[in-house]
């Protein structure tokens, strides 16, 4: 069968790059690799969605990829979605390098994830200013993947990892 292989192009308001998958067997790892540009710097979740429809930018493509119904977690974490796969980290210049290897994401089968989106969500910098208007006292909230492990009401669903800023869709790459 030879290795194979899956190319994701990401856009988004200033921010470019490419990350390729491969994988050598049915049931064996995957491999992503790449280098996305123009990202803020920080942390950002990054999780390969349900769906690779970008017609509506990245707010088409659905949840987290779940196929076994599982609440958010971290990619180490023996319950996670299919496609958490945590957070990657832009440097000060901007720019992610992105090395994961990962048992649950494949490219073969029915939960192959050929097809399907990955997005890049807000930066850990990026920010909120709450005030609480009953004491006047103002809050900052982060945003990254939280890897499901806070008491936020959107921790078990998406990890509390904010807006999304940049996407593409898997398609399939040569074998190798």
């Amino acid at each position: 069968m030879g290795v194979l292989t899956g190319v994701c192009v990401f856009r988004g308001d200033g921010v470019s790059g490419s990350v390729t998958l491969s994988q050598d067997e049915a049931g064996g790892p995957t491999k992503i690799a790449g280098t996305i540009k123009g990202l803020d710097a920080g942390k950002h979740g990054f999780h390969i969605h349900e769906f690779g429809d970008l017609s509506q930018g990245c707010s088409s493509t659905g949840g987290h990829f779940n196929p076994m119904k599982m609440a958010h977690g971290a990619p180490t974490a023996s319950e996670r979605h299919f496609g958490d796969l945590g957070n990657i980290v832009a440097n000060e210049d901007g720019v992610a390098t992105v090395s994961i290897t990962d048992s649950m994401v494949t490219l073969i089968g029915d939960n192959s994830v050929i097809g399907r989106a990955f997005i890049i969500h807000e930066s850990i910098n990026a920010h909120c200013l709450l005030v609480n208007r009953m004491s006047n006292q103002a809050s900052v909230v982060v945003v990254a993947d939280d890897l499901g492990k806070t008491s936020h009401q959107l921790s078990k669903t998406t990890g509390n990892a904010g807006g999304r800023v940049a996407g593409g869709v898997i398609g399939r790459g040569k074998a190798a």
